[in-house]
């Protein structure tokens, strides 16, 4: 799969961005990683030009409900419903009901296993092969994990 993985916001802490970076491209995906700092206009630009399959965002700011709702929108908004958004960082389980219903699909938090995203994705692309809704604008309102 062609992945973005993205720092949205204000947010400068990405070592734990860069290792799941690393590990997808080990795990033999192409990653794209935006670098930190990322509108999300641009991340929903940097999608479109890289024509992703999926969209990994990284978040540790506490902002994550206005700039992951924002990007889902914006993905919706520019005809990219198929592109699977999940979600990483500290992100509160009280919090995770709005990005799921904004189209993320799965959120991992601190201390994640590598392998619970490998499958999560291997799922999805096996969803994807037979016909079933796994992006943004597809089905939105479920999530798996």
């Amino acid at each position: 799969m062609r992945i973005v993985i993205a720092k949205p916001g204000l947010d400068g802490h990405d070592r734990g961005a860069k290792v799941i970076a690393r590990a997808l491209r080990d795990d033999g995906h192409e990653v794209i990683y935006t670098g930190i700092r990322k509108r999300p206009e641009e991340i929903v630009r940097i999608v479109s030009d890289e024509d992703a399959d999926a969209l990994g965002l990284s978040t540790l700011s506490g902002a994550h409900d206005p700039l992951i709702l924002t990007v889902c929108d914006g993905l919706r908004g520019a005809g990219l419903n198929s592109v699977i958004v999940f979600a990483g960082g500290i992100i509160p389980e009280r919090d995770r009901a709005s990005l799921f219903q904004s189209g993320v699909r799965a959120v991992f938090g601190p201390g994640t296993l590598s392998a619970s995203i490998f499958d999560f994705l291997e799922t999805a692309a096996k969803r994807r092969r037979v016909g079933e809704p796994v992006g943004v604008g597809e089905g939105t309102g479920w999530h798996w994990e």
